[in-house]
């Protein structure tokens, strides 16, 4: 599963591939910070900020965990400094296919949520944690529940019926009636 943010403008949906970092070197490069690299190939239009520039990704280089990219129109060190900080967003339509078993955070936000034949909640975002994404499941009257995207807490994502059943005894949590 993958854990991206999505944002929407008008009709258009985003998804968040990183942000604009420090500069490399003096012609318009730059490191991504928080970075998708599934989303971060040359050819790949990039939006910088909810209503900024369209721009194409020219030139990828360093690794997965630390991408320097260049894009049309940074041409300089001062231009990057100026977008410092900026979301890097690709809209919804032009993000790869993923594999099996793996979903957009977009796809996740709003799914009903529950335990068997027990509601729990709605699915609010997906959060990158250091040890692994988690659901943030909205609960009415109880606030927010974390669940990890681990086969032990999910027993099953039915995305055609916005659908995810999980084991709150795994969770630690108390079963909720019906």
């Amino acid at each position: 599963m993958c854990s991206l943010t999505s944002s929407t403008d008008g009709e258009q949906r985003w998804i968040a591939a990183g942000r604009i970092g420090r500069p490399h070197g003096l012609d318009g490069s730059f490191h991504v910070t928080g970075a998708k690299p599934r989303l971060l190939s040359v050819g790949t239009r990039l939006r910088v900020g909810v209503r900024g520039a369209s721009l194409l990704l020219q030139r990828r280089s360093g690794t997965d965990r630390d991408p320097i990219v260049s894009v049309e129109g940074v041409e300089d060190r001062d231009a990057v400094l100026s977008l410092r900080g900026s979301d890097l967003l690709v809209a919804v339509e032009d993000a790869p296919s993923l594999p099996e078993g793996e979903w957009w955070a977009h796809e996740l936000e709003g799914c009903e949520v529950r335990d068997g034949a027990a509601i729990v909640g709605t699915v609010e975002r997906l959060l990158e944690l250091p040890s692994c994404e988690a659901l943030e499941v909205a609960r009415p009257d109880r606030g927010s529940l974390l669940v990890p995207m681990v086969k032990e807490a999910i027993r099953s994502v039915d995305m055609q019926a916005r659908r995810i059943d999980v084991d709150l005894a795994f969770l630690g949590e108390p079963e909720q009636p019906s």
